[in-house]
């Protein structure tokens, strides 16, 4: 196996040990030799590189452990970067959660007003990372973790030229509900969509579709989205499988008085668990993440990454779910339109497959509004367009009012002057 360098950039996030611990996993796999661990925040960078050190060294790493704030050293000659930052930090997350809410519409970090917001303050570094890629390290994969992903994927696959994978974790979280609903991990699937807005069309065991059996649990759930059942007759009218970001559009109401009654945001709650995580990393006899981060919310992120990863290093002409471009996959969708679909990963790099059957005029509707949404959004990131950024919410189908968009955007874009183009501030 050829020796490989990492770089991860945001790696004084509390997710990281998911990551190491996932590099350790697969050793026998991936002979990775460097690791290149980049953030700006020095404080938490020495404390979970200090983790991830003791967890290298603990099963016998020999290699090169580094902590930079140097975003260039991280990169160059790297040949897998995992991206996981968090632009304006927590504080940043919290307003796009409090300020919609004054305003009847939902707070959420990936969708609504909320991911809107997080899109544009997230783009542009991206961009800048990107940049940075193509001249240092121009054969390097970038994995991308940094929501809100599809939008992030959307634009540096089409603004920039790096190989690059949008990654999530819904899809693994989705298979493992359904494995764990059939009794068995040798099914096959149709899955379609965006980034946080997808279905599963068809589930195959023994050639047979086994989709209408499925429960209801078998979308799974994550500890970040508020439970709601969905409700049999919505799913006998777009009969697929949701993955469960789609609450907060077919329960939009029910999922803004959640968040209009809880008493703290889900950004507040992870504040308080990456504070306590941030504690136990500071053990020195802590060897390996520990079982509180699952209450992160990132349960099996390094799953995927990993896997998307062995995939193309080993040539192993596997199904993945990625974010990719749609190349005609999806009929009803533009070519270069990022879409999260059925790939085949392999050292060629990540082939999506085309969906068998055009699925209904729901979920081409929804899909078609969304992605006009994303395009919208990039625009405004990339060209400072307040026009661009106020169409974007008009047209997300959680917004969609003027008076509304243009209110929670000024309050949003003054609350985020810091990040911004001078061109979206009001």
């Amino acid at each position: 196996m050829r020796k490989l360098k990492a770089a991860v950039i945001g790696a004084g996030s509390t997710y990281t040990p998911e990551l190491i611990r996932g590099f350790i996993d697969k050793r026998d796999t991936l002979n990775f030799q460097s690791f290149y661990l980049m953030d700006i925040d020095k404080e938490k960078l020495d404390i979970v590189g200090g983790l991830a050190k003791r967890m290298l060294f603990s099963i016998g790493f020999k290699g090169e452990i580094v902590l930079t704030s140097d975003i260039d050293e991280a990169v160059k000659n790297a040949d897998y970067i995992f991206a996981q930052i968090r632009v304006g930090r927590m504080e940043a997350r919290i307003r796009d959660e409090k300020i919609p809410l004054k305003h009847g519409l939902l707070g959420q970090e990936t969708t609504g007003a909320g991911g809107f917001m997080n899109a544009l303050r997230t783009i542009p570094v991206m961009l800048d990372i990107a940049k940075r890629i193509e001249k240092l390290s121009p054969n390097s994969w970038l994995i991308n973790f940094s929501n809100p992903s599809g939008i992030v994927a959307e634009a540096l696959m089409n603004h920039s030229n790096v190989k690059m994978v949008g990654l999530c974790n819904c899809f693994v979280n989705m298979k493992a509900g359904i494995a764990e609903n059939v009794g068995r991990e040798d099914f096959d699937y149709e899955y379609l969509g965006l980034n946080h807005l997808s279905w599963i069309t068809s589930v195959t065991v023994d050639g047979k579709n086994v989709l209408e059996k499925l429960g209801k649990s078998a979308g799974a759930k994550l500890k970040n989205i508020p439970d709601v059942d969905y409700d049999d007759e919505l799913l006998e009218a777009v009969p697929a499988l949701p993955s469960y970001y789609l609450s907060y559009f077919y329960s939009r109401d029910q999922q803004l008085n959640k968040c209009l009654k809880a008493e703290k945001t889900r950004g507040e709650i992870c504040v308080g668990i990456e504070d306590a995580l941030i504690e136990k990393y500071k053990n020195p006899d802590l060897k390996d993440k520990p079982k509180e981060l699952e209450e992160r919310g990132g349960a099996l992120y390094s799953t995927a990454a990993i896997a998307v990863v062995v995939a193309i290093e080993n040539d192993k002409n596997e199904y993945h779910v990625v974010g990719v471009k749609n190349n005609g996959a999806i009929p009803f969708m533009a070519d270069d339109d990022v879409v999260e679909i059925k790939c085949m990963v392999n050292r060629n790099g990540v082939t999506p497959i085309p969906v068998k059957d055009p699925q209904n005029h729901f979920i081409k509707g929804l899909m078609q509004a969304v992605k006009a949404y994303e395009k919208l959004t990039v625009a405004a990131a990339v060209n400072g367009s307040r026009k661009d950024a106020l169409a974007a919410l008009m047209i997300h189908p959680l917004i969609g009012d003027f008076q509304k968009a243009k209110a929670v955007f000024d309050e949003m874009a003054a609350a985020n002057a810091d990040f911004l183009p001078k061109g979206l501030l009001p």
